[in-house]
């Protein structure tokens, strides 16, 4: 079965204690489900619509855990602890 990948792409951060409240929810709920960390920083350079903003890259096993991870419990907290306080997309895509 083909990996999966969390990629967020955050265009602003307009609260940076309510980004570190996520951060400190969400690392324990990704490890939990199995979630690696690939890359974790501000781009290097950006094109096209792309923008010089933090992006994050979390491997996954497989497409339903990934998936999985974004409604559990414990995700969906560090959600409502974010409130609003960045905008980014964010995708789970499966691997090839």
């Amino acid at each position: 079965m083909p990996k999966a990948y969390l990629i967020s792409a955050y265009h602003s951060v307009s609260d940076p204690e309510k980004l570190a409240a996520y951060r400190l929810l969400a690392a324990p709920a990704i490890a939990a489900a199995g979630g690696r960390y690939l890359a974790r920083g501000p781009a290097a350079r950006a094109m096209e619509a792309g923008v010089l903003a933090q992006t994050v890259i979390v491997a996954f096993d497989d497409l339903p855990t990934a998936l999985a991870l974004y409604d559990s419990p414990a995700y969906q907290e560090a959600l409502r602890a974010l409130d609003g306080g960045a905008v980014r997309d964010m995708r789970i895509v499966e691997g090839i």
